[in-house]
């Protein structure tokens, strides 16, 4: 039985952060050779930090990489343990192993899709059927006594096992390389990842993992970042090893660590009776594509002693979808809060369902924090010390105590607004422990005004009032974009109010579909520091705040998702009460649909109005679907310049409309899309004339009923609401 000690992790690295990232790969190293690891392998480019971006153009990022390796490789670090190291050169991962590099593998499937963009800064190693001599840096080469390195595609060949590697997107790739190497009959595959979250993503990863071995057998090891590396991605760890299609091992996927570590006990012989029971893989290694390869003098695995027992299967753990809510956000912001040197969040909370979200996510990071001190997390532990600005001896042991040192809210109300937002945000901050303020800003709103009228010689009314059109827009517009430089005013000198240090974080609290449908006042409080729910859909988040209301103790939050949502900026009437679908002209439930049809599906408007005809028929004819597909794209595009300037947000969702790097379009439209609506148009009279679209008149009421029933709508479309932004 020849048995195999490997280990994996998730590391908690920074971009161009150097003396964090080098600290977290050598603990890391520390903790595989403690547990009687032969092997670690770690993240993608975990030197450097995956999220560099342009900083990968210059020639300092590399230069400092091949010195934290020259670091590595003149201590005892990879003494007896092989060390897969991730680091650009230009990308690949560095295997290392007594105090010397035995192999450097290139990248060779580049990540060029959603938010990546690798081949903006490296290039893909496409040579199959060749190793060469790569000539290392001279101070390394001095520093090691060695001069060059085999660099390319290939295998190393141990004397008692072989070892590959893929790195990131290969293991999602049609033709991976594992395949070619399984029969070429390499046992282990290293992993050197930068996968980030996304809501119900993680089954898809762990599938190809498992599905990697379960096909041709062999071991799998995966590592990946975990945190926030200094833009809008969290990377969601769950580090794992997988044999023969079952996994032994998987890490956290939402952690405040810097440093978490797996390890498992694998036989090999286990993987060589796995392939040699299955014909089909006998018979296609038998005539195989031959794989380059190093040769290694060294071995790596142990002879069986009595006590020693491979690791059994573990059960997959995942989480739902409201627990990814609030913990990858949650992780996210207190990477943020701690490396940014902030000294806490401010929030206007309005006592609706996207603020109240993004205070309980807060609230959950205050509970996660004193979890972790509790456990004996000595960073953590210090962060919080450090933030909180606690006095010496002092040690957070509540959370509503912790959220009231770093966590603002802010009620800045009108006379438009209601006393039961009023009263859902006092409760909501006393249940977390933030310091909440209640500022009513109808004197501020008042002087503008009345500033106005004394330029103009007139006052605008609301619409209920008899105003027009833009009246009504541009006095809700005022009031949402005094409460953003409040926010921004309040932030800056709050600590200063009560003698703390430092300045505060403003928080956003738009949702994903606000933002596609440009549901927002250009510059209100959708415009923050970052936004942790900025890329959740509505439905999500209402869900969550179920889950919160029970699973993190804010009772206050189940009220909260029964009430309607409102932007309570017109005023409140016996026969009229703002509400946020009815201004849009659709609601949240449609909005999902549309932005997963545009983006994911990548539907125009006439390939969506195809596909809502089939989903919706039965429910709504042809002209109804064309009537609300037009209603969306117009204010998508009339309102899309908005998503130039969205506070970062949290990515989360797959239909993003986040303008920086994620869903790249014109922020300038023909509002009217004059052909598109024209081929709509032309489709609806062709439908006329096809029996099987004929709707009687009752089952079309009975299906809107059903359909206002079930959230798909039937809604006034909104002609003034604050979403214009104009």
């Amino acid at each position: 039985m020849r048995l195999l000690r490997v280990a994996t992790c998730n590391l908690n690295q920074w971009a161009m952060d150097f003396d964090t990232n080098l600290r977290n790969v050598k603990e890391s190293i520390a903790r595989a050779k403690a547990a009687g690891a032969a092997i670690r392998v770690g993240p993608e480019l975990e030197l450097t930090g995956y999220g560099c971006e342009d900083h990968f153009l210059e020639q300092d990022t590399t230069a400092h990489a091949w010195e934290c390796l020259r670091d590595i490789l003149t201590g005892d670090h990879t003494d007896n343990i092989l060390c897969s190291i991730g680091m650009p050169v230009i990308f690949n991962s560095v295997f290392c192993m007594n105090r010397k590099i035995i192999m450097i593998r290139p990248k060779m499937s580049l990540a060029n899709d959603g938010n990546y963009r690798e081949f903006r800064w490296f290039s893909a190693w496409t040579f199959k059927d060749e190793i060469v001599e790569f000539q290392l840096p001279i101070e390394v080469s001095e520093a090691i006594s060695q001069d060059t390195v085999p660099f390319g595609y290939g295998y190393m060949q141990f004397l008692d096992v072989s070892l590959a590697a893929e790195t990131c997107e290969e293991l999602f790739t049609a033709n991976a390389p594992r395949i070619d190497l399984a029969l070429n009959g390499v046992e282990v595959f290293m992993n050197a990842s930068g996968s980030h979250h996304q809501l119900r993503k993680l089954n898809l990863r762990i599938d190809s993992i498992r599905n990697a071995t379960q096909t041709c057998g062999g071991v799998y090891m995966y590592a990946n970042q975990q945190g926030c590396d200094g833009g809008r991605l969290y990377y969601d760890g769950c580090c794992c090893i997988a044999v023969n299609g079952d996994l032994v091992a998987q890490g956290s996927q939402f952690s405040l660590k810097d440093v978490e570590v797996m390890d498992a006990l694998v036989d090999l012989d286990a993987v060589s009776s796995y392939r040699a029971s299955v014909s089909s893989f006998r018979e296609q290694a038998s005539h195989r594509t031959n794989v380059p390869f190093v040769k290694v003098p060294y071995k790596l695995c142990q002879s069986f002693r009595n006590g020693m027992v491979p690791t059994s299967p573990v059960q997959v753990m995942y989480h739902c979808p409201e627990e990814e809510i609030a913990f990858g956000p949650s992780c996210w912001l207190w990477d943020y809060l701690r490396r940014s040197q902030a000294a806490g969040f401010l929030l206007p909370l309005s006592g609706g369902a996207d603020s109240s979200s993004v205070a309980a996510i807060v609230g959950c990071m205050c509970q996660l924090v004193i979890k972790d001190i509790e456990k004996g997390d000595e960073q953590v532990k210090a962060d919080a010390l450090r933030i909180g600005q606690y006095k010496d001896g002092e040690i957070p042991t509540d959370s509503r105590e912790l959220a009231k040192r770093l966590f603002y809210t802010v009620y800045m109300g009108t006379e438009n607004s209601s006393e039961d937002t009023r009263s859902r945000a006092k409760r909501l901050a006393e249940e977390i422990g933030s310091f909440h303020l209640n500022v009513p800003i109808d004197s501020v709103v008042s002087v503008f005004l009345s500033l106005f009228e004394t330029l103009t010689g007139k006052r605008p009314r609301y619409k209920v009032d008899g105003g027009s059109n833009a009246e009504n827009l541009g006095l809700q517009n005022i009031q949402a974009r005094i409460r953003m430089v409040l926010a921004f005013m309040m932030a800056s000198l709050m600590p200063w109010v009560h003698n703390k240090s430092g300045f505060y974080l403003v928080l956003g609290s738009s949702n994903v579909d606000e933002g596609l449908r440009g549901y927002l006042t250009k510059y209100d409080c959708s415009s923050a520091d970052i936004n942790p729910i900025g890329s959740v859909s509505k439905q999500d988040l209402r869900a969550f705040l179920r889950w919160a209301a029970i699973h993190l103790k804010y009772s206050s939050l189940a009220e909260v998702e029964s009430a309607p949502p409102t932007a309570e900026l017109e005023p409140i009437r016996a026969n009229y009460n703002q509400l946020d679908e009815v201004d849009m002209g659709m609601t949240y439930e449609e909005l999902s649909v549309y932005g997963r049809l545009r983006k994911i599906f990548r539907c125009g408007p006439v390939s969506m109005f195809q596909n809502l005809c089939h989903s919706w028929c039965g429910r709504l004819s042809p002209s109804e679907v064309a009537d609300k597909v037009k209603h969306f794209f117009k204010y998508y595009a009339i309102n899309r310049h908005k998503m130039t300037v969205l506070t970062p947000s949290y990515h989360a969702e797959s239909y993003s409309p986040e303008d920086n790097r994620f869903d790249l379009r014109q922020f300038l439209y023909n509002t009217r899309w004059p052909y598109q609506f024209r081929k709509i148009n032309e489709l609806v009279q062709e439908m006329g004339k096809d029996s099987k679209w004929d709707t009687p008149a009752e089952e079309q009421l009975a299906a809107q009923t059903s359909a206002q029933g079930s959230g798909m709508g039937v809604v006034a479309a909104g002609s003034a609401n604050p979403s214009a932004g104009f």
